[in-house]
């Protein structure tokens, strides 16, 4: 195993800065900063030798499973023998489900959508039309479906298709009204054609429409029922290729159905009508009924209704048929919600859907049309749901669907993603949220049981945690790539409920979705939760197995700064990092003034956005709210949204910040701690030389301010304004070019540049943004030779400055660039514009042009990045202490200590002590998260206290002290740089070595795009920095040398809820929700990639198909024809010819070898097992009659023998011998 050897440092010496190895060439091509890694200190004395184990032979990127509903269903089938159902989308997309844990997911690479779909049904295969006029045949006898043959017509548009049960040949009707049939095994057309014209009558002179209906008649399967759109229908013989009968109704037609015995078929209407009609007396219908339709006093036909779209006409043997609809309903009802419609004897039953109906399917026992059907349950597709109604109770009850089909209940505002917990949480989660599950499911089986699955060699427990946009919050087990949902939690319950009139302030902060959740932090040992809402407020959750009645504890904060416009550092006149203790007051003092600042919240403007109830609450077992913190409204302007949030369960301190400053509570004793702006927080060592100012007074609020817009932006078309959770900073360079063309520059095409006279880690040429809070200006964003502005709107050439913007940005002098503070996190509008392939997978790296103005430059330094550690909080501390590592929007790097009592009993009594160190590092861009890790490059997680129940009944639970797991190392060991800092920003990596924070080693990761997400995971043991950048690319990289391990353009980012919901966790997983209602779930791990077709369902197992019923010698004589149709000799190539090739185009499937090596087992494989059986008993006859040749020689010569011997004693006596 290739080991790697990495150097430390002594103490004290002289270091070179932290930028000194960051300058790296961008790499153009992926879009990757194909930067060098190198230490950022001089070579010193070896003191530690770490042994990264890590090679770039762990990591490969491969989807494992999607979880949830298909976004945009379109067609769905059954296979009533396998019992698997498949589930076609607009995107192309094809899900296939079985029993829990069958989840299989196909993708059509044109992804057009998918128009019908049809199993063949036993034989492991599936057949899908696609909107662009082409047939799939998919083999299903493989754990990931493959495409075996693909038919694409080239004159005609495929409207609907129909495959018999066990039969090769595949019926497809056309926009045109002709219908085609395919051969399934070679997928050929055939020469047989029915055209419409020789369908109709020859004197009807008007088109009959497309066709929307096929069926062969039970009756006798050389008829075929051929619906067409404007009403008219025909029965037509295979054999005599001649129509047998014609129905013509002046309504058109939208399905048909066949009763069992093949003398009656029902149709439905666009009319709301259904019309039974006898192929005896064909002239007019048999029975015609508008279900839902109010009758007329005068006997007159009963007034029309909605369309009917869909009919099925299902018999049983012991009780009246079943006839089941969807539609149909009367147009004066306009409110009444989608509806699917059961008729069963004289009883109607009307079921109302929650979403649109899009197809539905009723099950049967038998999958021979000619029997009595005998329905059992009726599978509806909505447009957002999956629902199975049981029809064998009178009440049809649904069935409690195992599938997690409702992801997307409330759309989902963010995820979590754990690996590796603690084995028991999955257990006590579900123990709490099976009490809270709904009633009155049928009580059998769930009928889509298909397929078989085993859990594999992965079974550490797995836990998924989804945000929503009204509050709730569900725990998902997602062991051995499944998914089932545990818990569910609220967090709308502790705020009263808005009312309509409660005044213009609160309702002006979101739109919609007030209580939608924003950011989730969970520390699954000690089981302390913490949420964010969009409405700037954090809930402190504890869990309990005890209900509880009690009051909900609440605190509000102000946290509003404001700064001088445009400051010029002075980096030959900024002082070294002081001594905290003569910067900074008292620790108690800063804690009391905050206590003040919360106390007068009752003044006017000074409101939080939501009402916590005052009254007691009754909590059920699971998650109790502990406390929650509001931010208020600050002279006449709203809370600026969370921007970062952590909880220390060891400490018993939350901490959170947004783009005006950070503040740190208490959750023990219910006090605030700290609340600062940002540049507070610098105090003297602030490299930017800030100086407060008072804030304006009565200033208007602006709703088109995101941070108050609510979630209207959660789900946008891409053609629509979206917003960003982080502002990258400008990087303006120093060389002279022309000020025209340096606005059009792309804000990420310029290298950092370190001079001399700059304080360590400082950079002149990163510039951050400058933001009007009530106006939005955008400069356009120079990529590929074109002005390209955030909205999408091109521009020939770059904004031309007036004199006076020259003057004043020229004021500054040559090199001297003023310095503008980062605009409001979240506050960053971006556009993600779909013109073309090149546009869509660019189009979110130009949208983070600068936001600039000219008339009111407020500076907003967000808080991005908090991390609790022991850690060494000044620099050449020789003990490590309770620390928060701060990172904001500016690449700054602050770090606080505490000061904690040391019993617990003092802890819930005397003050903590807050105090920030004054210690800074910098980083390129906005700081995304933390890590630490020991002297021996082993991974120091926080510390966390032992999870013990608040509300227990057990004295000796309630008795028992808390029981802290530091983490930290030990004090026994020699004193040195023996921990590692691992930060990593928007654009690069850096590894500090503590206490000295000398700069080991810096990697640029992009030069051209930025970081969304960043996290530092545990892969085989060891840790490794997993990045995922705008332009698409995921990275990993080994700590703490920073070596690439894996670099994949994987995924364009073509809309925001990519950016938002992508976790990585460890053990090599990661997910994102692909869609509104789907998350993608993927994995970097070599092993697992490996691993995962053992872990996948099979999809197909061979079961015996069903023997059909004995129908009887007068059945069998009287009841259709007598006579066996044989289709092969009737639409073979030797009586039907060949079909013109300019019709269909065939297409070789492109399913790879996995697919050749099983197409044997498919459909196409029985033709040529049935051709090499052939070969090999013609080899076994000639063989036998080579043997039987031989027998008969030896035969003959023992015969002859026999005679000679016979005549040669036939005259001799006995006892002559």
């Amino acid at each position: 195993m290739k080991k790697f050897n990495f150097r430390k440092v002594l103490d004290g010496l002289t270091a070179s800065s932290p930028g000194s190895g960051s300058s790296s060439s961008g790499n153009s091509g992926s879009g990757t900063g194909g930067g060098s890694i190198q230490p950022g200190g001089t070579a010193g004395v070896l003191r530690e030798e770490i042994q990264e184990t890590l090679t770039s032979d762990y990591f490969q990127i491969c989807k494992t499973v999607r979880h949830g509903f298909p976004y945009q269903p379109t067609a769905l089938a059954f296979d009533p023998v396998q019992k698997i159902l498949a589930i076609g989308t607009r995107t192309g997309a094809i899900r296939i489900l079985g029993r829990p844990g069958v989840d299989c997911y196909c993708q059509h690479e044109s992804g057009a959508a998918v128009l019908q779909l049809q199993f063949l049904i036993n034989e492991g295969a599936l057949v899908s039309a696609s909107s662009d006029e082409t047939l799939h045949l998919w083999n299903l006898r493989q754990k990931r479906p493959a495409i075996l043959h693909s038919l694409k017509f080239n004159r005609e548009r495929i409207t609907y298709c129909h495959l018999p049960f066990q039969s090769k040949w595949l019926y497809v009707g056309t926009e045109r009204g002709n219908t085609h049939i395919v051969n399934i095994e070679s997928f050929i057309l055939s020469g047989y054609v029915i055209m419409w014209n020789k369908a109709i009558e020859l004197s009807t002179k008007t088109h009959p429409g497309p066709v929307v209906h096929l069926s062969d008649s039970p009756r006798d399967e050389g008829k075929l029922l051929i619906g067409y759109e404007n009403g008219t229908v025909v029965l037509w013989d295979l054999k005599s290729k001649r129509a047998e009968l014609r129905v013509y109704y002046d309504e058109a037609i939208h399905s048909i159905d066949w009763h069992h015995e093949g003398k009656q078929f029902m149709c439905s209407h666009s009319d709301g009508s259904l019309t039974l009609w006898n192929l005896k007396s064909p002239s007019r219908p048999f029975q015609t009924t508008i279900p839902h339709g109010k009758s007329q006093r005068d006997g007159r036909k009963p007034e029309s209704c909605k369309p009917i779209l869909k009919v099925e006409y299902k018999t049983c043997r012991n009780s009246e048929p079943f006839i089941i609809f969807s539609g149909g309903l009367a147009y004066d009802k306009a409110c009444r919600r989608p509806s699917l419609t059961i008729m069963h004897g004289k009883s109607i039953t009307v079921l109302e859907m929650d979403h649109p109906i899009v197809e539905f399917l009723t099950l049967c026992e038998t999958p021979y049309p000619n029997e009595f059907q005998e329905p059992y349950a009726v599978v509806v597709l909505l447009e957002k749901d999956l629902i199975v109604v049981d029809l064998t109770q009178s009440n049809f009850p649904i069935f409690e669907n195992p599938y997690p089909m409702d992801i997307h209940e409330s759309p989902v505002t963010c995820t979590a993603y754990f690996a590796d917990c603690p084995p028991d949480l999955i257990l006590v989660l579900y123990s709490i949220g099976v009490k809270h599950k709904k009633q009155g499911y049928s009580n059998k089986e769930w009928p889509v049981s298909g397929g078989t699955w085993n859990i594999g060699a992965q079974t550490y427990p797995e836990i998924i945690i989804t945000g929503h946009a009204d509050g709730s919050i569900k725990f998902w087990d997602a062991s051995a790539i499944t998914l089932q949902m545990l818990y569910k939690l609220k967090t709308s319950k502790v705020f009263e409920k808005q009312k309509i009139g409660d005044g213009k302030q609160t309702s002006e902060i979101v739109e919609e979705d007030p209580y939608a959740v924003q950011m989730i932090y969970w520390c699954p040992e000690s089981r302390i939760f913490c949420v964010a809402g969009v409405s700037a407020y954090v809930i402190v959750y504890k869990f309990s197995r005890h209900e509880i009645t009690t009051e909900i504890v609440s605190l509000e904060v102000r946290l509003q700064y404001d700064v001088e416009d445009i400051i010029t550092p002075e980096p030959e006149t900024i002082p070294p990092f002081p001594d905290p203790s003569s910067q900074l007051p008292s620790s108690k003092s800063l804690s009391g003034s905050t206590s003040t600042v919360a106390s007068e919240g009752v003044t006017k403007d000074s409101i939080p956005c939501l009402s916590v109830k005052t009254r007691p609450v009754r909590m059920p077992p699971g998650y109790q709210a502990e406390l929650v913190v509001q931010l208020v409204w600050v002279d006449g302007e709203p809370p600026q949204q969370i921007t970062s949030l952590t909880v220390s369960s060891a400490y018993g301190i939350v901490a959170f910040g947004n783009c005006n400053g950070l503040a740190i509570v208490d959750f023990m004793q219910k006090t605030v701690l700290l609340s600062m702006g940002t540049i507070d927080l610098y105090r003297s060592s602030d490299p930017y030389q800030r100086q407060p100012r008072s804030p304006r007074k009565n200033k208007q609020f602006i709703a088109d301010n995101f941070c108050m817009r609510g979630l209207s932006n959660f789900y946008p078309d891409l053609t629509k304004r979206i917003r960003t959770s982080y502002q990258s900073m400008t990087e303006l360079t120093d060389s002279p070019v022309p000020l025209e063309l340096e606005r059009c520059k792309s804000p990420t095409s310029g290298f950092a540049t370190r001079t001399p006279e700059a304080a360590p880690g400082f950079y002149r040429n990163e510039l951050p943004a400058v933001r009007q809070r009530n106006q939005v200006h955008h400069l356009p964003d120079h990529v590929n030779g074109h002005c390209t502005s955030p909205t999408s709107q091109s521009c020939s050439s770059g904004k031309r400055l007036s004199s006076a913007d020259v003057s004043k940005v020229n004021r500054w002098g040559p090199g001297r660039p003023p310095f503008r503070k980062a605009q409001s996190a979240a506050c960053m509008e971006v556009s993600l514009p779909v013109t073309t392939e090149e546009s869509r997978e660019n189009s979110y790296n130009r949208s983070r042009s600068s936001s600039i103005s000219s008339i009111d430059k407020d500076s907003k330094e967000a808080i991005t990045a908090l991390y609790f550690m022991e850690s060494f909080a000044r620099k050449n501390d020789m003990t490590v202490s309770p620390c928060l590592w701060v990172g904001t929007s500016l690449g700054m790097v602050l770090m606080i200590s505490f000061n904690l009592p040391s019993t617990d009993e003092q802890r819930y009594t005397e003050p903590v002590l807050v105090s920030p160190s004054g210690t800074l590092l910098t980083l390129k861009g906005a700081v995304l998260t933390f890590s630490c890790m020991d002297r021996l490059g082993g991974l120091m997680h926080p510390p966390y206290e032992v999870w013990r129940d608040p509300n227990s009944m057990d004295d000796n639970e309630k008795g028992r002290k808390r029981k802290l797991v530091m983490n930290s190392p030990s004090t026994s060991q020699e004193m040195g740089d023996h921990q590692y800092a691992v930060v990593c920003s928007e654009k690069q990596a850096k590894v500090f070595s503590l206490p000295s924070q000398t700069c080991l080693y810096v990697h640029n990761i992009t030069e051209t795009s930025f970081i969304l997400q960043a996290a530092v995971v545990v892969m085989c043991n060891s840790a490794c920095l997993a990045c995922f950048c705008a332009n698409g690319h995921i990275m990993i990289m080994s700590l703490p040398s920073l070596r690439p391990m894996l670099d994949v353009n994987y995924l364009p980012l073509t809309d925001m809820r990519i950016a938002r919901t992508f976790c990585f966790t460890n053990e090599g997983q990661a997910l994102y929700l692909v869609s509104p209602t789907e998350i993608q779930r993927l994995t970097y791990s070599q092993e697992m990639c490996d691993n995962l077709q053992d872990m996948l369902g099979e999809l197909f197992t061979p079961v015996e198909t069903p023997e059909a019923q004995n129908r009887g010698f007068l059945k069998g004589l009287f009841g259709g024809s007598g006579q066996t149709f044989d289709r092969e000799e009737l639409f073979g190539e030797a009586s039907a010819g060949k079909a013109s090739k300019s019709l269909a185009q065939h297409i070789p499937g492109s399913g790879g070898m996995e697919g050749v090596k099983v197409a044997a087992g498919g459909v196409m494989g029985e033709l040529t097992r049935a051709r090499i059986a052939l070969d090999e008993r013609g080899q076994r006859l000639g063989e036998l009659e080579e043997k039987t040749a031989g027998m008969m020689t030896s035969a003959e010569a023992f015969s002859k023998h026999a005679h000679e011997l016979m005549l040669k004693y036939k005259d001799k006596k006995w006892y002559q011998f």
